[in-house]
């Protein structure tokens, strides 16, 4: 089962796609685009192309745990997406997921600006690699 991540923001969407065998994540996109319909299209198309079964969603938690604003925001993008395929969607704890990104592009040595493209794509692997292996394979 190909299962899409997603690290949802106001103006970035990073994505990562699995395998087929819902084994590994890897980095595939990062969609650029403030307005919310745009992005609900343009990641509609992503999932599509991708034949993508499952959506996991990075769920921006305050650090004790509360939701806030910014987490309804997602919850809701990540309804209207699951609604809009037709296929099922999880909510992924996603607290640290940019630091680690960003963490992991200074140490592989990739500079600031380039790092700024990258690390929502990263941060959504992160984000689907830990569903994945909190799943063990259990699909």
């Amino acid at each position: 089962m190909k299962i899409m991540g997603l690290d949802y923001g106001e103006a970035r969407i990073g994505v990562a796609v699995s395998d087929a065998l819902g084994m590994i994540a890897t980095p595939l996109d990062t969609i650029c685009e403030k307005n919310r319909d745009i992005q609900l299209k343009k990641t509609i198309e992503v999932a599509k192309e991708n034949r993508v079964e499952k959506i996991v969603v990075g769920y921006p938690k305050h650090m004790d745990g509360t939701i806030g604003h910014r987490a309804q925001y997602t919850e809701e993008f990540a309804k209207d997406l699951s609604k809009s395929l037709g296929i099922p969607y999880e909510l992924w704890d996603e607290r640290l997921s940019s630091t680690e990104a960003h963490r992991i592009l200074e140490e592989g040595g990739v500079s600031g600006k380039k790092r700024k493209t990258k690390v929502d794509k990263i941060a959504a692997v992160i984000i689907l690699q830990g569903y994945l292996d909190s799943c063990g394979n259990k699909f």
